[in-house]
């Protein structure tokens, strides 16, 4: 197994648990889930979903680029979301900060996520 390279930005919000804000394998980057929080006060962006998930993808691009990398490396994303009916909005806000050809991506409806926010993602970056 390849040494492991823990990624971190204070670009980013820091890790609120036992868990690194991005882990490097190789040519992988592991990204660890991201929630809206303004890296700057720690603090949920808004309660409103669109500004959550502009937040979000901010903090991916982020930790994406403290690893030597951009969003559109991403090859996979895993979207968790407790409001599906905001499924169109996401679609129009992503292409925003993705280009295509699009990562691959799954979206998980749950019932709920850390500190009552809308939307969490994680993704896997190929360098």
């Amino acid at each position: 197994m390849s040494a492991k390279t823990i990624i971190e930005t204070q670009q980013a919000p820091a890790a609120i648990g036992s868990y690194s804000q991005a882990v490097k394998v190789g040519n992988n980057v592991y990204i660890s889930g991201q929630i809206p929080l303004d890296p700057d006060t720690m603090e949920v962006c808004s309660q409103e979903f669109s500004p959550q998930t502009i937040q979000v993808f901010k903090n991916l691009k982020a930790i994406a680029e403290a690893a030597g990398g951009s969003l559109n490396q991403i090859v996979k994303l895993t979207i968790f979301m407790t409001e599906l009916h905001h499924f169109a909005l996401l679609n129009e806000l992503m292409a925003q900060y993705f280009a295509q050809p699009y990562p691959a991506r799954s979206v998980v409806g749950v019932k709920s996520l850390p500190k009552a926010v809308q939307i969490e993602v994680e993704a896997v970056l190929a360098l």
